[in-house]
């Protein structure tokens, strides 16, 4: 029987304050991390993502103390990515609170990083964020990203998420910079390359606008859909997504406070 597609909940957290712009440029202010997440937790999203979009570039570790206040509120599973680099920094994180922890940067710097963090906490710790733009020198036709889609990594892909999964991955956050904040839609298919050479869970990211598109995300293999800007400005809610999932035949959990 297949699990039930999760909906997620993103916050983009830059200086603090959750952010929302268009391919991660013109951010705008969206409001205290911590509340939010609540409001979403209580709203029945099955999941939170809380990434620090300015980590990496700044140099610095994600701040705990956020996270730790946001996971003394929400009682659902929260990942929390954004300047990991080592196993220390991913056990602080989930010392402080988090479920899962994301790595982007610093697995393309050093891909052993994956096997290590998952000998030690276990591979369903370990969330592999792709930052993924159409790329044409790529033989799939997607590069790699880092440091908030700033930088070409010069890797392909669907190459790097296969390798991944190799390595130990629980799962790949699968990014779209093309379509981020776009609300056009996701990268169906990006996300049907990627499902078709792992067999892991692929989280789909990036341009949803519609409550089609994450049906049509459903439908190109992903095992969960993340949202962040229709969810923080209202344009649509966790229970209007879930129910057109499940009135599309996608098995979805609606509970009472969905």
């Amino acid at each position: 029987m297949a699990l039930a597609l999760r909906v997620i909940a993103c916050l983009d957290v830059h200086d603090g304050r959750v952010v929302k712009g268009v391919n991660f440029a013109n951010l705008a202010d969206a409001g205290d991390p911590v509340d939010l997440a609540a409001g979403y937790g209580a709203a029945g999203a099955d999941e939170i993502v809380f990434l620090d979009i300015s980590a990496s570039a700044q140099e610095r570790a994600t701040t705990r103390e956020t996270v730790r206040a946001t996971a003394e509120r929400v009682f659902i599973p929260l990942t929390v990515g954004g300047g990991v680099r080592s196993v220390d920094d991913v056990d602080q994180l989930l010392r402080s609170g988090a479920d899962k922890v994301g790595i982007n940067t610093a697995a393309l710097a050093r891909p052993d990083l994956i096997g290590e963090v998952g000998q030690r906490f276990g591979d369903q710790v370990l969330v592999l964020s792709v930052d993924a733009r159409r790329e044409p020198g790529q033989p799939s036709g997607f590069g790699v990203t880092t440091h908030g889609g700033r930088r070409s990594a010069g890797r392909d892909a669907i190459a790097w998420a296969r390798e991944a999964a190799e390595r130990g991955a629980g799962e790949i956050l699968l990014n779209s910079m093309d379509a981020d904040g776009t609300t056009d839609g996701f990268d169906t298919e990006l996300i049907a390359a990627v499902r078709e050479v792992v067999d892991i869970p692929v989280i789909a990211s990036g341009g949803a606008g519609r409550v089609e598109d994450f049906v049509a995300a459903a439908r190109a293999g992903a095992d969960a859909v993340l949202a962040a800007s229709v969810f923080h400005y209202g344009v649509l809610s966790i229970d209007e997504v879930k129910r057109a999932l499940a009135d599309a035949g996608v098995e979805v959990r609606i509970g009472s406070k969905a």
